[in-house]
């Protein structure tokens, strides 16, 4: 199978498949469409943030800074208690260890890598986004500050270029067909 890169954890069977990425990777959209599809829930965890908050995601930022937000996405995704659910996390979920390592074991990781050209023609409202970032810094800084995170944590990862996102629902389908043989000790065959 092209594009895809897959890790196993031996011995757990997680229910949930997270997905990781910048912003305009597609996680949110990639996430409904893969939910209808595997039959689960879907969660997206920037929504669950603002409703917790009752404010947006800028809002948070610019009344308490980007840490802030990034304190706040720590807690709920530590917090987060769900099964046979898609996650699409924020782009700064892989910013906490321990979220990401409470995330890891109840789901697979799948990190939609998505190309710095294609996020920019993608993001338009970089600056109201409501992004955890520093003040100083631009997308691109972005991307190669946090692209060897979601390499560090993904079990699976989707190279997306030129794929529609129905495409990308199945890599991710035949990605998990894969982590689960991988942790029953069977052989993936491509």
């Amino acid at each position: 199978m092209k594009n895809v890169t897959i890790t196993a954890d031996e011995g757990v069977e997680r229910s949930n498949i997270v997905l990781i990425g910048m912003p305009g990777s597609g996680k949110s959209t990639v996430g409904v469409i893969l939910a209808k599809l595997t039959s689960r829930g879907f969660t997206d965890t920037d929504v669950l943030i603002q409703t917790s908050k009752g404010r947006s995601l800028q809002e948070i930022v610019d009344a308490e800074g980007y840490m802030a937000l990034r304190k706040i996405e720590e807690e709920i995704l530590f917090r987060l208690d769900c099964r046979n659910h898609v996650i699409a996390t924020g782009g700064s979920a892989v910013y906490s260890h321990i979220a990401m390592e409470r995330l890891k074991q109840g789901g697979v990781v799948v990190f939609l890598d998505v190309a710095l050209a294609t996020l920019e023609s993608r993001v338009h409202d970089f600056e109201s986004r409501g992004l955890a970032k520093r003040p100083d810094e631009t997308l691109a800084d972005l991307f190669e500050e946090r692209r060897p995170l979601y390499a560090k944590y993904a079990d699976i990862v989707l190279q997306c270029a030129g794929l529609t996102h129905e495409e990308v629902c199945a890599r991710i389908i035949e990605g998990l067909t894969r982590v689960h043989m991988a942790c029953r000790g069977r052989p993936a065959s491509d």
